[in-house]
């Protein structure tokens, strides 16, 4: 549990959260346009989405070792390659490479590595793994900001990528295991039991067609693609949002609040889920997030922007997590891995087009006004659409 929080840290601090500040940054030192920097993010995320929906069979052929190290690696060369591009076109290749990276080690793979270590409190589980993309949140990405401020943004980026690298290969190759039979126990730690024959490999293609092709699948991988869409495309401009009012340096508390309680958010709702109804839950925090988006609305003073990111945050940790608990509570264990794979791929392909559209809405009407209101309607249908599934 302790090696997958660690993937979680840093794919995501580096890999989700960290965008908003690599944004901001290029605009600064470039002086792009939000669209234009914005644009390569979303090619940097469908990437990430198709990587993913493969994940179940990397991580099955080549175990976590490989493919976490491999992960590393290429997040790692692209991040620190973001600070050295001169043209918006070098954009494009160098999120290729971080794709890589966050495809490997983002929402399917933490998913992945978590499911054969536990049954009965899976869901705890996940919520507990997933705090570690949470707490790559609230440390990476508001310790960039004064890092890069002290550094210039070209060496404070590779510094971060080089203690990742340091961090998570040994972790990788020392500690990772492809699941409890290797260690001579079973999930939750009870005694090992032999596990019945997996289908062959028509009868699985089969289950999966079957499966994707019924509104139970779509129920949860479309709500949730349309809150992510809107929570992606508010996370990328947040620091670009809330600076003309609270100044980098608020800035860079505001991120902090939203990681602080999107932590909270997840651990909540993870010792708590295992005893509600999943589906009520992610109904009410789209929800809420859509209110924190309101509150972000226009806001001219402070208390406004960080009653915003307390209400947004609350939903940042546990949209990622949420896909997952619903997924195990209403299909069996043997299609999880397959099922959770497409519904991230799903996810990412769909939210990867959120950056861009905010970007665009905001350059074409000259605020975030617009699009911040659309992003409130694409969550509150996806906390009605949501509650529509089995």
């Amino acid at each position: 549990m302790g090696a997958t929080v660690l993937v979680a840290f840093f794919a995501f601090g580096l890999g989700f959260y960290g965008i908003a500040v690599y944004v901001a940054s290029l605009q600064h030192v470039h002086g792009w346009s939000a669209a234009t920097v914005s644009a390569p993010v979303t090619v940097y995320y469908v990437a990430g989405a198709i990587l993913s929906a493969w994940m179940a069979g990397a991580y099955e052929r080549f175990g976590p070792r490989l493919v976490v190290t491999g992960g590393t690696l290429a997040m790692a060369l692209g991040v620190t390659a973001l600070g050295m591009v001169a043209r918006p076109w070098h954009l494009y290749p160098i999120f290729l490479v971080m794709a890589i990276g966050w495809g490997s080690m983002s929402g399917a793979a933490l998913n992945i590595l978590v499911a054969p270590w536990f049954e009965r409190r899976r869901g705890l589980a996940v919520s507990l793994a997933f705090s570690g993309a949470t707490l790559g949140g609230v440390v990476v990405a508001p310790a960039l900001i004064p890092l890069i401020a002290a550094m210039g943004f070209a060496p404070a980026v590779m510094t971060a990528a080089l203690v990742m690298v340091a961090v998570l290969v040994p972790v990788a190759l020392v500690i990772m295991r492809r699941g409890p039979e290797t260690v001579g126990s079973g999930p939750d730690g009870d005694p090992l039991v032999p596990r019945p024959s997996r289908p062959s490999a028509a009868d699985a293609a089969l289950s999966r067609i079957d499966l994707v092709l019924t509104w139970r699948f779509w129920s949860v991988s479309a709500p949730f693609a349309l809150g992510l869409l809107a929570q992606l495309g508010v996370l990328t401009h947040q620091v670009a949002l809330v600076t003309p009012v609270l100044g980098r340096g608020g800035a860079a508390r505001a991120v902090s609040v939203t990681m602080l309680s999107a932590l909270i958010g997840r651990l909540v709702t993870g010792f708590a889920v295992d005893r509600l109804h999943v589906r009520r839950v992610a109904s009410a925090t789209l929800a809420a997030q859509s209110l924190g988006v309101v509150f972000l609305t226009g806001a001219e003073t402070a208390a406004p922007l960080y009653v915003g990111c307390v209400l947004f945050g609350w939903g940042v940790g546990n949209l990622t997590t949420l896909p997952g608990m619903i997924v195990a509570k209403e299909w069996p264990r043997e299609h999880f891995a397959v099922l959770i794979g497409l519904v991230v791929a799903i996810n990412q392909f769909t939210f990867a087009f959120g950056p861009s559209l905010v970007g665009f809405i905001r350059d074409g009407s000259g605020g975030y006004g617009s699009a911040l209101a659309l992003c409130v309607v694409l969550q509150l249908l996806a906390a009605a659409l949501v509650l529509r599934g089995r």
